[in-house]
């Protein structure tokens, strides 16, 4: 069994014939052993969709010019939107918080535990409250304190250490602020947002209060990108949980704290496999 090194190709374009023996031929001609192909046609955009993964031991086209021989041989020739990844380097995500750790918790004990293949170099967060989870961790803690009067600078740092750090994506773990268009314009495709299900139903402060008083049968969590509109962005990853009259508020809080931690693991863990490709306002999620 080879474990060595992978390359992993995203790609999108109109849909035409010939296009999985075109990618799949540029990779047999180099000597390129795939081990994973998977594909979809959308029909009603006439947009053609697909993820392939071949073993690097061998291949004759470098690593690093891959991209740009593909694009050459083939992207350009077929309109497409693709990019090209690599297993041998480990995603570096940064995690945004406020003041509630469940999130944070369960992401952190994942990526200890040698469960996910990914790198963490800071946390971001509004607030102190949670610096010692990350020193717990031996995580950077960074606080940048948001008010209206100083959200355009504040963001600005930001952004600058998401670049200084080269970080490739973020996770909003329960970050209670309102990213503005620019931030999320210079991380296009690149921040996981989680929210319960509530949402546009039952906003505000105490969402849970809302539903219970209402009555709702079915509670669950969403994960998605984050884009101007907030909240709308491509979802990733979706669950829910039936309740019934006998749950009160606090059974409310818990089984949706659960789903979040749960909903929000399986969207980081299929960006980390490079396994999402966004497409308009929504998502190719590849099995």
């Amino acid at each position: 069994m080879n474990n060595g090194p992978t390359a992993i190709l995203l790609m999108h374009c109109p849909d035409q014939k010939g296009l999985v023996a075109e990618v799949t031929d540029f990779l047999q001609r180099n000597d390129g052993n795939i081990i994973s192909l998977d594909q979809h046609v959308d029909r009603s955009a006439g947009r053609f969709f697909m993820r392939v993964e071949w073993e690097l031991n061998g291949f004759r086209v470098p690593a690093d010019k891959i991209d740009e021989y593909f694009g050459t041989l083939i992207g350009q020739k077929y309109q497409m939107e693709w990019q090209v990844h690599r297993s041998d380097r480990k995603p570096r995500m940064a995690v945004f918080v406020s003041k509630m750790s469940h999130c944070l918790y369960d992401i952190l004990q994942r990526y200890v535990s040698g469960e996910w293949g990914v790198e963490v170099p800071v946390i971001v967060s509004n607030h102190e409250n949670l610096r010692y989870i990350a020193e717990r961790f031996d995580i950077p803690f960074e606080v940048f304190p948001i008010t209206k009067a100083n959200k355009k600078e504040q963001e600005a740092r930001e952004i600058e250490l998401m670049r200084q750090l080269d970080i490739d994506f973020i996770v909003l773990a329960r970050y209670m602020q309102i990213l503005s268009d620019d931030f999320v314009s210079a991380f296009p495709y690149r921040v996981i947002n989680i929210h319960h299900s509530f949402l546009p139903a039952f906003k505000g402060a105490k969402p849970y209060h809302s539903a219970f008083s209402r009555g709702v049968k079915v509670i669950g969590a969403t994960s998605h990108y984050v884009t101007a509109d907030l909240d709308e962005g491509p979802i990733i990853e979706q669950d829910v949980r039936r309740i019934s009259h006998r749950d009160t508020v606090k059974d409310l809080i818990r089984i949706g704290k659960d789903l979040e931690k749960v909903v929000l693991a399986r969207a980081i863990w299929l960006e980390i496999q490079r396994k999402i490709l966004p497409y308009q306002n929504k998502t190719i999620v590849f099995d």
